[in-house]
Protein backbone atom coordinates (compact mmCIF):
# COMPACT_ATOMS: atom_id res chain seq x y z
CA UNK A 1 0.00 0.00 0.00
CA UNK A 2 1.49 3.40 -0.82
CA UNK A 3 1.71 5.75 1.76
CA UNK A 4 0.24 8.82 1.63
CA UNK A 5 2.48 11.79 0.57
CA UNK A 6 0.50 14.94 1.93
CA UNK A 7 -0.45 15.83 5.53
CA UNK A 8 -3.94 16.12 4.43
CA UNK A 9 -4.15 12.92 3.24
CA UNK A 10 -3.09 11.27 6.56
CA UNK A 11 -6.28 13.31 8.42
CA UNK A 12 -8.05 9.82 8.03
CA UNK A 13 -11.35 8.91 9.05
CA UNK A 14 -14.55 8.53 8.13
CA UNK A 15 -16.76 10.34 10.80
CA UNK A 16 -18.44 13.50 10.25
CA UNK A 17 -17.03 15.59 12.94
CA UNK A 18 -13.40 14.79 11.44
CA UNK A 19 -14.25 15.75 7.95
CA UNK A 20 -15.49 18.92 9.16
CA UNK A 21 -11.95 18.98 10.19
CA UNK A 22 -10.70 18.44 7.09
CA UNK A 23 -13.26 21.15 5.37
CA UNK A 24 -11.85 23.63 8.45
CA UNK A 25 -8.40 22.80 7.39
CA UNK A 26 -8.63 23.53 3.73
CA UNK A 27 -10.63 26.79 4.65
CA UNK A 28 -7.96 28.04 7.29
CA UNK A 29 -5.31 27.32 4.74
CA UNK A 30 -6.79 29.37 2.34
CA UNK A 31 -7.67 32.24 4.34
CA UNK A 32 -6.00 35.50 4.91
CA UNK A 33 -5.58 34.33 8.42
CA UNK A 34 -2.43 35.54 10.36
CA UNK A 35 -3.07 32.93 13.01
CA UNK A 36 -4.95 29.56 13.68
CA UNK A 37 -4.94 27.89 17.04
CA UNK A 38 -5.93 24.19 17.32
CA UNK A 39 -7.35 22.47 19.70
CA UNK A 40 -6.73 18.87 21.02
CA UNK A 41 -5.60 16.08 23.35
CA UNK A 42 -2.69 14.41 23.36
CA UNK A 43 -1.94 12.02 20.04
CA UNK A 44 -5.21 13.62 18.19
CA UNK A 45 -2.53 14.27 15.59
CA UNK A 46 -2.18 18.41 15.76
CA UNK A 47 1.27 18.35 14.23
CA UNK A 48 -0.11 17.00 11.25
CA UNK A 49 -3.29 19.75 10.74
CA UNK A 50 -0.66 22.61 11.32
CA UNK A 51 1.49 20.65 8.49
CA UNK A 52 -1.44 20.10 6.11
CA UNK A 53 -2.63 23.80 6.89
CA UNK A 54 0.91 25.13 5.90
CA UNK A 55 1.12 22.41 2.72
CA UNK A 56 -2.59 24.20 1.39
CA UNK A 57 -1.96 27.52 1.68
CA UNK A 58 0.35 30.21 -0.50
CA UNK A 59 3.01 29.73 2.08
CA UNK A 60 3.54 26.38 1.09
CA UNK A 61 6.60 27.10 -0.58
CA UNK A 62 8.00 28.42 2.67
CA UNK A 63 9.54 27.05 5.60
CA UNK A 64 7.50 24.60 7.84
CA UNK A 65 9.34 25.66 11.36
CA UNK A 66 8.01 24.31 14.91
CA UNK A 67 8.45 24.22 17.72
CA UNK A 68 7.97 22.40 21.02
CA UNK A 69 6.88 25.11 23.70
CA UNK A 70 7.08 22.58 26.51
CA UNK A 71 10.35 20.53 25.59
CA UNK A 72 12.44 23.43 26.09
CA UNK A 73 13.85 24.73 29.45
CA UNK A 74 12.59 28.24 29.85
CA UNK A 75 15.50 29.73 29.85
CA UNK A 76 16.29 28.74 26.66
CA UNK A 77 13.71 29.44 24.61
CA UNK A 78 13.40 33.04 23.60
CA UNK A 79 16.75 32.28 22.42
CA UNK A 80 15.07 29.76 20.06
CA UNK A 81 12.44 31.63 19.17
CA UNK A 82 14.13 35.43 18.62
CA UNK A 83 17.99 34.26 18.04
CA UNK A 84 20.72 36.03 19.73
CA UNK A 85 23.64 38.43 18.73
CA UNK A 86 27.26 37.50 19.77
CA UNK A 87 27.93 38.18 23.45
CA UNK A 88 24.64 39.19 24.57
CA UNK A 89 24.90 36.61 27.56
CA UNK A 90 27.46 33.95 28.57
CA UNK A 91 27.88 31.39 26.10
CA UNK A 92 26.56 33.63 23.21
CA UNK A 93 30.07 33.25 20.95
CA UNK A 94 28.44 33.69 17.81
CA UNK A 95 25.16 35.23 16.35
CA UNK A 96 22.43 32.98 16.24
CA UNK A 97 19.26 33.40 13.54
CA UNK A 98 16.09 32.38 15.71
CA UNK A 99 13.23 30.17 14.67
CA UNK A 100 10.97 33.14 13.94
CA UNK A 101 13.63 34.86 11.74
CA UNK A 102 13.89 31.19 10.03
CA UNK A 103 10.16 31.37 9.35
CA UNK A 104 9.51 34.00 7.46
CA UNK A 105 7.92 33.97 4.07
CA UNK A 106 6.58 30.71 5.66
CA UNK A 107 4.38 29.12 8.71
CA UNK A 108 5.73 28.96 12.48
CA UNK A 109 3.88 26.41 14.58
CA UNK A 110 3.94 26.59 18.34
CA UNK A 111 2.80 23.50 19.81
CA UNK A 112 1.79 23.77 23.27
CA UNK A 113 1.21 27.41 22.98
CA UNK A 114 0.37 27.58 27.09
CA UNK A 115 3.63 26.60 28.12
CA UNK A 116 5.75 30.05 27.34
CA UNK A 117 6.16 32.06 30.34
CA UNK A 118 4.12 35.05 30.53
CA UNK A 119 7.28 37.91 29.26
CA UNK A 120 7.01 35.34 26.28
CA UNK A 121 3.60 35.40 25.48
CA UNK A 122 4.04 39.25 25.74
CA UNK A 123 6.64 39.17 23.52
CA UNK A 124 4.77 36.50 21.45
CA UNK A 125 1.36 39.33 21.51
CA UNK A 126 3.93 42.48 20.53
CA UNK A 127 5.53 39.97 17.43
CA UNK A 128 2.22 39.29 15.89
CA UNK A 129 0.73 42.94 16.12
CA UNK A 130 3.93 44.34 14.70
CA UNK A 131 5.47 41.44 12.93
CA UNK A 132 8.78 42.35 13.91
CA UNK A 133 11.04 41.43 16.48
CA UNK A 134 14.56 42.06 18.14
CA UNK A 135 16.90 39.40 18.63
CA UNK A 136 18.68 39.17 22.11
CA UNK A 137 21.42 42.10 22.57
CA UNK A 138 20.07 43.93 19.46
CA UNK A 139 17.88 47.75 19.26
CA UNK A 140 17.84 46.47 15.61
CA UNK A 141 13.82 45.58 14.87
CA UNK A 142 13.57 42.88 12.08
CA UNK A 143 10.61 42.69 9.88
CA UNK A 144 9.24 38.82 8.98
CA UNK A 145 6.22 37.65 6.76
CA UNK A 146 5.28 34.66 9.45
CA UNK A 147 1.65 32.75 9.89
CA UNK A 148 1.17 31.51 13.27
CA UNK A 149 -0.33 28.23 13.82
CA UNK A 150 -0.26 27.56 18.13
CA UNK A 151 -1.62 24.04 19.51
CA UNK A 152 -2.82 23.01 23.05
CA UNK A 153 -4.26 20.04 24.64
CA UNK A 154 -6.16 22.43 27.32
CA UNK A 155 -8.76 25.18 27.43
CA UNK A 156 -7.09 27.88 26.74
CA UNK A 157 -9.72 30.01 28.37
CA UNK A 158 -10.10 28.31 31.29
CA UNK A 159 -6.02 29.25 31.51
CA UNK A 160 -7.25 32.71 30.90
CA UNK A 161 -9.69 32.83 34.24
CA UNK A 162 -6.72 31.34 36.14
CA UNK A 163 -4.66 33.67 35.17
CA UNK A 164 -2.42 31.60 33.62
CA UNK A 165 -2.24 32.91 29.67
CA UNK A 166 -2.69 36.50 28.68
CA UNK A 167 -6.67 36.95 27.40
CA UNK A 168 -5.44 39.47 24.52
CA UNK A 169 -2.67 36.74 22.98
CA UNK A 170 -5.76 34.08 23.39
CA UNK A 171 -8.04 36.40 21.13
CA UNK A 172 -5.42 37.21 18.83
CA UNK A 173 -4.10 33.51 18.53
CA UNK A 174 -7.89 32.52 18.23
CA UNK A 175 -8.56 34.19 14.64
CA UNK A 176 -9.51 30.75 13.62
CA UNK A 177 -9.81 27.88 16.05
CA UNK A 178 -9.76 23.93 14.68
CA UNK A 179 -10.66 20.97 17.61
CA UNK A 180 -9.75 18.05 17.08
CA UNK A 181 -12.00 15.07 18.11
CA UNK A 182 -10.56 12.65 20.16
CA UNK A 183 -10.49 8.91 19.19
CA UNK A 184 -13.15 7.76 21.38
CA UNK A 185 -15.85 10.51 19.83
CA UNK A 186 -15.65 9.21 16.23
CA UNK A 187 -17.46 6.01 16.47
CA UNK A 188 -16.55 3.20 14.25
CA UNK A 189 -13.36 5.76 13.14
CA UNK A 190 -11.36 3.53 15.62
CA UNK A 191 -11.88 0.12 13.57
CA UNK A 192 -11.73 2.41 9.81
CA UNK A 193 -8.48 3.83 11.57
CA UNK A 194 -7.38 0.12 12.58
CA UNK A 195 -7.83 -1.84 9.48
CA UNK A 196 -5.89 1.03 7.71
CA UNK A 197 -3.09 0.88 9.67
CA UNK A 198 -3.00 -2.47 9.97
CA UNK A 199 -2.36 -2.79 5.95
CA UNK A 200 0.31 -0.08 5.87
CA UNK A 201 1.99 -1.65 8.86
CA UNK A 202 1.43 -5.64 7.78
CA UNK A 203 3.18 -3.97 4.02
CA UNK A 204 6.26 -2.09 6.49
CA UNK A 205 7.10 -5.30 8.30
CA UNK A 206 6.47 -7.88 5.71
CA UNK A 207 3.58 -9.65 7.18
CA UNK A 208 0.08 -10.15 6.55
CA UNK A 209 -1.95 -9.19 9.38
CA UNK A 210 -4.94 -7.01 8.32
CA UNK A 211 -7.77 -8.15 10.38
CA UNK A 212 -9.20 -7.93 13.78
CA UNK A 213 -10.97 -10.21 15.39
CA UNK A 214 -14.56 -9.61 16.68
CA UNK A 215 -13.79 -9.72 20.41
CA UNK A 216 -10.97 -7.29 19.33
CA UNK A 217 -13.25 -4.96 17.52
CA UNK A 218 -16.02 -5.01 20.70
CA UNK A 219 -12.86 -4.09 23.09
CA UNK A 220 -11.56 -1.40 20.80
CA UNK A 221 -15.06 0.72 20.46
CA UNK A 222 -15.03 0.48 24.49
CA UNK A 223 -11.65 1.71 25.08
CA UNK A 224 -11.46 4.93 26.30
CA UNK A 225 -8.14 5.48 23.90
CA UNK A 226 -6.55 8.64 26.26
CA UNK A 227 -3.24 8.38 23.96
CA UNK A 228 -5.91 8.53 20.73
CA UNK A 229 -4.22 7.51 17.35
CA UNK A 230 -1.28 7.87 18.21
CA UNK A 231 -2.03 5.00 20.78
CA UNK A 232 -3.49 3.28 18.36
CA UNK A 233 -1.19 3.02 15.88
CA UNK A 234 1.80 2.50 18.27
CA UNK A 235 -0.16 -0.49 19.70
CA UNK A 236 -0.50 -2.24 16.26
CA UNK A 237 2.80 -1.60 15.33
CA UNK A 238 3.96 -3.50 18.23
CA UNK A 239 1.64 -6.04 17.39
CA UNK A 240 2.51 -6.45 13.62
CA UNK A 241 5.77 -6.14 14.79
CA UNK A 242 5.56 -9.60 17.48
CA UNK A 243 3.19 -11.22 16.36
CA UNK A 244 2.77 -14.18 13.58
CA UNK A 245 -0.88 -14.55 13.00
CA UNK A 246 -3.19 -13.46 10.08
CA UNK A 247 -5.09 -11.45 12.57
CA UNK A 248 -5.48 -9.33 15.86
CA UNK A 249 -6.57 -11.39 18.90
CA UNK A 250 -7.47 -10.53 22.66
CA UNK A 251 -4.06 -12.22 23.61
CA UNK A 252 -2.10 -9.56 21.83
CA UNK A 253 -3.87 -6.97 23.48
CA UNK A 254 -2.22 -5.28 27.00
CA UNK A 255 -3.90 -6.30 30.43
CA UNK A 256 -4.33 -2.79 30.68
CA UNK A 257 -6.38 -2.15 27.97
CA UNK A 258 -8.27 -5.28 28.77
CA UNK A 259 -8.73 -4.41 32.85
CA UNK A 260 -10.24 -1.28 31.67
CA UNK A 261 -13.04 -2.56 29.52
CA UNK A 262 -13.99 -5.09 31.71
CA UNK A 263 -14.68 -2.61 34.28
CA UNK A 264 -15.99 -0.36 32.50
CA UNK A 265 -19.76 0.72 32.21
CA UNK A 266 -21.82 -1.82 29.82
CA UNK A 267 -19.21 -4.59 30.28
CA UNK A 268 -20.37 -7.60 32.55
CA UNK A 269 -18.05 -6.83 35.34
CA UNK A 270 -19.60 -5.18 38.64
CA UNK A 271 -18.76 -1.54 37.26
CA UNK A 272 -22.21 -3.23 35.19
CA UNK A 273 -24.25 -4.66 38.18
CA UNK A 274 -24.06 -1.81 41.11
CA UNK A 275 -27.35 -0.04 42.24
CA UNK A 276 -26.98 3.26 43.52
CA UNK A 277 -24.35 5.47 41.60
CA UNK A 278 -21.89 5.63 44.36
CA UNK A 279 -19.05 7.88 42.33
CA UNK A 280 -18.69 10.63 39.94
CA UNK A 281 -18.06 8.29 37.26
CA UNK A 282 -20.89 5.96 37.95
CA UNK A 283 -23.34 8.97 38.21
CA UNK A 284 -21.82 10.07 35.13
CA UNK A 285 -22.36 7.42 33.54
CA UNK A 286 -25.77 7.16 34.74
CA UNK A 287 -26.96 9.92 33.43
CA UNK A 288 -25.00 9.32 30.04
CA UNK A 289 -27.28 6.48 29.74
CA UNK A 290 -30.31 7.97 30.64
CA UNK A 291 -30.05 10.64 28.13
CA UNK A 292 -29.24 8.14 25.06
CA UNK A 293 -32.54 5.91 26.28
CA UNK A 294 -34.37 9.14 25.93
CA UNK A 295 -33.44 10.58 22.72
CA UNK A 296 -33.65 6.59 21.71
CA UNK A 297 -37.10 6.36 23.05
CA UNK A 298 -38.05 9.82 21.40
CA UNK A 299 -36.77 9.31 18.03
CA UNK A 300 -38.36 6.02 17.88
CA UNK A 301 -35.47 3.83 17.70
CA UNK A 302 -34.47 5.78 14.51
CA UNK A 303 -30.23 6.08 15.50
CA UNK A 304 -30.26 9.19 12.78
CA UNK A 305 -32.67 11.50 14.62
CA UNK A 306 -31.85 10.52 18.05
CA UNK A 307 -28.37 11.68 16.79
CA UNK A 308 -29.38 14.80 15.51
CA UNK A 309 -31.26 15.27 18.76
CA UNK A 310 -28.16 14.90 20.75
CA UNK A 311 -25.81 16.60 17.98
CA UNK A 312 -24.33 13.70 17.37
CA UNK A 313 -23.31 12.13 14.53
CA UNK A 314 -24.66 8.85 13.97
CA UNK A 315 -21.19 6.72 13.82
CA UNK A 316 -20.70 8.71 17.27
CA UNK A 317 -23.95 7.74 18.69
CA UNK A 318 -23.59 3.81 17.79
CA UNK A 319 -20.03 3.85 20.16
CA UNK A 320 -21.72 5.48 22.98
CA UNK A 321 -24.39 2.82 22.84
CA UNK A 322 -21.97 -0.24 22.52
CA UNK A 323 -20.28 1.82 25.30
CA UNK A 324 -23.04 2.05 27.46
CA UNK A 325 -24.22 -1.57 26.92
CA UNK A 326 -27.37 -0.16 25.69
CA UNK A 327 -29.57 -1.87 22.94
CA UNK A 328 -30.51 0.86 19.65
CA UNK A 329 -34.23 -0.13 20.13
CA UNK A 330 -35.91 1.20 23.48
Amino acid sequence: MTMPTSAIDQILGADRAIEDVRKLVRKAAASPARCILIYGETGTGKGLVAQAIHELSQRAGGPFVDINCAAIPTELIESELFGHERGAFTGAAAKKIGLVEAAHGGTLFLDEVRELSPVLQAKLLTLIDKQSFRRIGSVQPINVDVRFVAATNRILFAEVREGRFREDLYYRLQVVAINLPPLRERGDDVLFLARRFLGELSDRYGRDIRVLSPEVENVFLRYHWPGNVRELQHLLERIVALEETDRVEIAHLPDRILREVAGSPGSSGPAATSGRPTSFHDATHAFQVDLVRTALADAGGNLQRAAEALGLSRHALRHQILKLGLKSRP
